[in-house]
């Protein structure tokens, strides 16, 4: 989630709809400026009894951002807190029960993406030898309840706690118990936006069941390959889901908007505060009759903090997030960003993906993104033929547009190498979470504690 380190309190006021539209036009980048930013997150565990940390205790979550100063980060803090770190690789920060996160850099290549992946696991692995804590890549606690897990001291994280059980049942789930692996991506105009925002809904289940990786929850296989995904599917049905209207002919930045004033507010920040505006309207904001803030109308920062406060399956602010996967180890960190830069970074590769789905009705999308946090590669597609069989296709297109860029690494080795373990995964026909439960059932006897072997 977004970190904020500013306040809104001397901007502009928005006053005409083309300032809502304009995050979005900022976004375009002609080919030779699209850049590749990947977002990946940690569960963080102490050694010694694998409880999950607190913010403030020695050790914990706090002082693990801190030792990151000898690495070159700084530190972002909200109300004297240390929230989160800042360096030439990004941001690292604190999600809400302490999972530990690197929003990179915007990267050029996949090679520069691996590279900074494999600096930032050095760094915290290191840190946590000096703590005594170690990091768990997956996509959900696998054996905490909410009860078991700490809280971290950011504001909207407050605000969101209180009001994620009004408006769904696994809210609380999806902050304190999950993990994910994101990437995002540019665009060079509305409709190239327009054609990536399309296929990589489309396809956001194919991510989803190649990076299934939570069955566990409380010690026990849950009935899902990823719990993580069914989560969102009873956060909140107002900022969440397949956005069905993108679909629509004519669709562009201005119908997001119209989408993004329709999700009800979270907060507003005014000096550092953070002030509860949830289920609050940001069309009554724009007319001064915001009841959190009456008489004042937002700002740029505002309207950022907003856009950001909406979790579709793919998001638009000035860029495009895809949000589909399941958190993981290293490999399938690069694996994520490898999948999507293939498909929708090579204009040939991203005609032939979109060829594939695009005859698909909202009604069989809904079908497919409903049946893979339990089904992963094993569900069925429009036309016939199951995931799988569609994998070994998208996986042939993303290669191809990974070899296309011609990005080169110092050995000469193209960008198509990162897709590897997703093509393991499929010719295996079993996503990584068939595979730890596999071990449940097998090797580790039904003892959840042996699913700590798979840390970092």
């Amino acid at each position: 989630m977004s970190t904020r380190n500013a306040s809104a309190g001397e901007e502009p006021p928005i006053e005409r709809f083309e300032q809502l539209v304009a995050p979005m036009q900022a976004g375009e980048k002609p080919r030779s400026a699209w850049r590749i930013g990947t977002e990946h997150e940690k569960l963080v565990y102490k050694r010694d009894d694998k409880r999950a940390p607190s913010y403030d205790e020695a050790g914990g979550i706090r002082d693990i951002l801190l030792q990151l100063q000898e690495f070159g980060w700084k530190p972002i803090e909200e109300n004297g807190k240390v929230i989160a770190m800042s360096g030439d690789d990004g941001t690292v920060s604190l999600e809400p029960a302490g999972q530990l996160e690197l929003s990179g850099a915007p990267l050029q290549n996949l090679h520069q993406t691996c590279n900074e992946t494999g600096r930032h696991l050095q760094q915290v692995k290191a840190i946590g030898e000096k703590c005594g804590v170690g990091f768990l890549g997956l996509g959900m606690w696998p054996d905490k309840t909410r009860e078991e897990l700490p809280v971290m001291p950011k504001g909207r994280y407050e605000i969101m706690m209180r009001h994620m059980p009004r408006v769904g049942t696994l809210g609380l789930d999806m902050m304190l118990r999950t993990c994910t692996i994101q990437v995002n991506l540019d665009y060079s105009s509305e409709a190239d936006m327009a054609k990536k925002f399309r296929t990589g809904l489309a396809l956001q289940p194919l991510a989803t069941a190649l990076f299934a990786n939570s069955p566990f929850t409380e010690g026990k296989p849950n009935g899902f390959l990823s719990y993580r995904s069914h989560i969102w599917s009873d956060t909140d049905p107002h900022r969440t889901g397949m956005l069905p209207f993108v679909f629509d002919e004519g669709f562009g930045y201005e119908r997001y908007v119209e989408y993004m004033l329709d999700v009800p507010m979270y907060f507003v920040v005014r000096e550092g505060k953070y002030i509860d505006a949830a289920g609050q309207s940001f069309r009554d904001f724009l007319e001064g009759k915001l009841p959190a803030l009456p008489g004042e109308l937002p700002t740029a920062s505002d309207w950022w903090d907003h856009l950001s406060t909406a979790f579709p399956e793919v998001r638009l602010k000035s860029f495009l997030e895809m949000r589909g996967a399941d958190g993981g180890p290293w490999g399938r960190i690069c694996a994520l960003p490898a999948l999507w830069v293939g498909l929708l970074y090579d204009d040939a590769a991203l005609d032939a993906a979109w060829n594939l789905v695009k005859n698909w009705t909202m009604e069989e999308r809904e079908a497919l993104r409903n049946a893979v946090p339990k089904e992963a590669l094993d569900a069925s597609v429009p036309g016939g033929g199951t995931l799988r069989d569609l994998a070994r296709d998208v996986l042939e297109i993303a290669r191809g547009g990974l070899n296309a860029r011609a990005e080169y690494d110092g050995s000469g080795a193209s960008e198509a190498g990162f897709i590897a373990p997703l093509q393991e995964i499929v010719e295996s026909g079993k996503v990584p979470a068939q595979r730890l439960l596999d071990k449940y059932h097998g090797e580790w006897g039904g003892d959840i504690s042996r699913v700590y072997e798979e840390s970092f």
